[in-house]
């Protein structure tokens, strides 16, 4: 076989196969594909963070019970270990479901669907950021948890304390194993408490590791900030839809599914820092 015989051959064979330069890789738009590999980039960059937490985490001697730092509730109410987290999740996993259903209105080319799909996506986004704020002011008004500061810890022995700050604790109240409190705030000054144990012997109880506040506040606020950009670009590209800018290009509503890969995307994520934060 002559080599301009062969070279003939190779031409037909990439003419309309999958080498040709107009077609579509994976049976993926350019604008889906470019969002995996965005979504893709981005997971590695939660994970390293994830991982950062759990390697300090098991390496120290002693880390602050979830139970006992998110047990609180709005409206005054404490010791609800991990309630108002739960329904923080229940809202964004929600918030995930519309968006399903107003990618399924886009392809239907149902305008009116999708629009009313997004709206409460929307919806629950901002719910979530509300949640989220609710738990920051909390953590930093009335427990004063900083960056720098860490008020929760975890002691392993039982006992009585010999002072307290007048609130939640008050002299002579018992404690139980994990308690989260281990020192009270007054007179805008931190003071370490004082307990005995059992055995009759006075100890003083220390703060719990820096790091903790460092990487809850930064870790869910760097998802917080992924959720409230998700929720901008939602009200940008509902309100393109409601104006039919997507119906004129009749591309069953491609936008629409772009931004739901990245919806769903946060909501996975919230998932490992619910596991990782939360419950270990």
């Amino acid at each position: 076989m002559s080599a301009e015989h062969t070279a003939q051959i190779s031409h037909q064979h990439n003419e309309g196969g999958s080498w040709n330069g107009a077609s579509e890789p994976f049976k993926a738009s350019y604008g889906k594909l470019m969002m995996w590999y965005f979504l893709l980039s981005d997971a590695f960059t939660f994970s390293a963070f994830l991982i950062a937490y759990g390697t300090l985490r098991f390496a120290m001697p002693t880390w602050p019970v979830p139970d006992f730092v998110f047990s609180a509730l709005p409206g005054g109410i404490h010791h609800m270990p991990l309630i108002f987290v739960t329904i923080m999740t229940f809202v964004l996993i929600a918030s995930s479901v519309t968006m399903v259903r107003a990618v399924q209105e886009g392809h239907r080319d149902n305008k009116k669907g999708v629009v009313f799909w997004m709206v409460l996506t929307i919806v629950g986004g901002l719910g979530f950021l509300s949640c989220q704020a609710w738990e920051w002011t909390t953590l930093i008004g009335e427990e004063k948890m900083s960056i720098v500061r860490n008020p929760f810890g975890t002691h392993t022995e039982n006992g009585t304390y010999l002072e307290g700050d007048g609130h939640d604790i008050k002299a002579g109240d018992s404690f139980k194993a994990h308690s989260s409190y281990l020192i009270h705030f007054h007179d805008g000054q931190f003071h370490p408490l004082k307990y005995k144990t059992e055995a009759g012997e006075e100890k003083t109880q220390k703060m719990g590791p820096k790091a903790f506040g460092a990487l809850f506040f930064f870790i869910t606020g760097f998802h917080g900030f992924h959720v409230f950009s998700g929720v901008v670009f939602l009200i940008i590209i509902a309100l393109n839809v409601a104006s039919g800018l997507y119906a004129k290009r009749n591309n069953h509503y491609e936008m629409v599914e772009k931004i739901g890969l990245y919806w769903h995307f946060v909501d996975l994520v919230w998932v490992f820092v619910f596991l990782v934060f939360y419950l270990l």
